[in-house]
């Protein structure tokens, strides 16, 4: 049985450092601007031999319930409720603050097992710092560079010294994420392409929850895993690091992924936000279902349309998510014409699923799980060779393909090759010289026939190789 550890400090000691240098993986977003870390984050870490969990969390400071950095220390302090051992950091290179001592006193209440960890040991006059730890009471300082890697021996031993050998030593386990392979045709490869296997509702699922600021994006992952486990208010842009909370549906294991509120290009500028940005797009990319918060009250701004687009090129399956809806007046009317909008403005998406829900109010969340499904069953569905090669004698006699240059295009032939999303390979004479109207028509009209709405349908254009090009005729 692993462990778990939780890194308390005050601001810009180095905590999301040390977190990232314990998973192996800069996950965590680090900046010398101090408070960039506002979540708890959890992860799978390693420390030589030793195989635990660790937590990183907000800096400690001294502020009203009701403010931010108040919120943002309720869930430090449900951080050492949650862990079996504290590293609490202090900053080597510039000595104990009355900050230090405070907490140092919060964490010593708390009966958890500490150990003092002295970032930033390398630097110029650190010592004096070391020193001045033995004050709080914790027991004696370890000097780590988590920058740069030094002294993680001797806080390997310490770990074991505060835990015993026996808690140490658990069980290990693994954790392996799967990363897909980008290609032509983004997605898996079909082994067999005339078996059409029915959907497994009992594998993982991975969810990123999108939008822009304030749009309510941490609060409706609170509300569908009945916790405040993410930080929220009504300040905007909260959000900095994607955090993923793993959560329990109906039997099925999901991860959940909170992104920070993405804006349009233009307006950023702070270094900090475009590091959270791009965060943010990395969940995109190794999600499967991206759930798209709107607000309701303000609806398919520019911004909106970029994200979709976005997540449709990317080759993820988009959910849309009115939220706010509580706030709504004329609720019939209005999701009657934000339905209408939803098809005209996002055509390469044909029928998405769109779901008015409050996650202030737990309305509608039920409805956008089912949404999510059923996007998640077409984004995996997979048709037979013979299915669609008996689609395409009917297409191309209602509709053949137009002349180029005086000469018919011909279309021979077309197999699924990929899946998660559906790609497909059509086999033609002259794929250079086919329109991307046709192409367009041809992936409508797969989506009509084989009831794969709301989803990116890609298409490959292939022609085969002419055993007898460029040889003379001879006579």
């Amino acid at each position: 049985m692993g462990f778990k550890v939780a890194i308390i400090g005050r601001p810009n000691v180095g905590k999301s450092t040390l977190f990232n240098r314990l998973v192996g993986r800069k996950l965590a977003l680090v900046d010398d601007t101090p408070g960039v870390t506002r979540d708890r984050r959890v992860h799978a870490a390693k420390l030589y031999d030793l195989a635990f969990d660790v937590i990183d969390t907000a800096g400690f400071e001294d502020a009203g319930a009701a403010t931010l950095p108040g919120r943002m220390r309720a869930q430090t302090e449900i951080a050492i409720r949650e862990a079996d051992l504290i590293f609490f950091t202090i900053d080597a290179k510039a000595g104990l603050l009355p900050d230090d001592r405070t907490f140092a006193e919060i964490v010593r209440k708390s009966g958890k097992p500490v150990v003092l960890v002295a970032n930033k040991a390398e630097a110029r006059g650190a010592q004096g710092g070391m020193l001045e730890a033995w004050e709080l009471g914790l027991g004696e300082p370890i000097p780590v560079s988590a920058e740069h890697g030094q002294g993680l021996p001797d806080l390997r031993d310490a770990v074991v010294a505060a835990l015993g050998e026996e808690r140490a030593f658990g069980e290990e386990e693994d954790e392996h994420e799967e990363i897909a392979a980008s290609e032509v045709l983004i997605g898996e490869d079909i082994t067999d392409p005339d078996a059409e296997p029915g959907y497994d509702d009992t594998k993982p699922m991975r969810i990123a929850v999108v939008g822009r600021p304030n749009a309510g994006k941490s609060t409706l992952i609170n509300a569908l895993i009945g916790e405040e486990r993410l930080l929220t208010g009504p300040e905007a842009g909260i959000t900095r690091d994607s955090i993923s909370v793993d959560w329990d549906w109906r039997g099925r294991r999901i991860k959940l992924f909170d992104t920070a509120g993405m804006r349009r290009k233009a307006r950023i500028h702070e270094k900090l936000e475009v590091m959270s940005v791009q965060d943010g797009l990395r969940a995109i990319r190794f999600a499967e279902i991206v759930i798209i918060v709107l607000d309701a009250t303000i609806p398919f701004e520019k911004q909106d349309l970029q994200i979709a687009d976005l997540i449709i090129r990317e080759g993820r399956a988009p959910v849309i998510a009115f939220n706010k809806w509580d706030l709504i007046d004329r609720p019939q009317e209005l999701l009657a014409e934000l339905r209408e909008k939803t098809e005209r403005l996002l055509p390469q998406a044909r029928g998405i699923q769109a779901v008015p829900v409050s996650a202030e109010t737990g309305r509608g969340l039920d409805k956008l799980m089912d949404a999510v499904i059923r996007t998640h069953k077409v984004w995996n569905s997979r048709v037979s060779t013979g299915k669609l090669n008996r689609w395409l004698e009917g297409i191309l006699a209602h509709h053949p393909p137009p002349a180029v240059a005086g000469r018919r295009l011909k279309v021979k032939y077309v197999t699924q090759a990929k899946t998660r999303p559906p790609g497909f390979v059509v086999q033609c004479s002259r794929p250079d010289a086919m329109p991307q109207s046709y192409v367009r028509y041809l992936s409508n009209s797969l989506r009509e026939a084989f009831d794969m709405p709301g989803v990116p349908i890609r298409i490959a254009l292939r022609t085969s190789d002419n055993p007898f090009a460029g040889r003379a005729k001879k006579r």
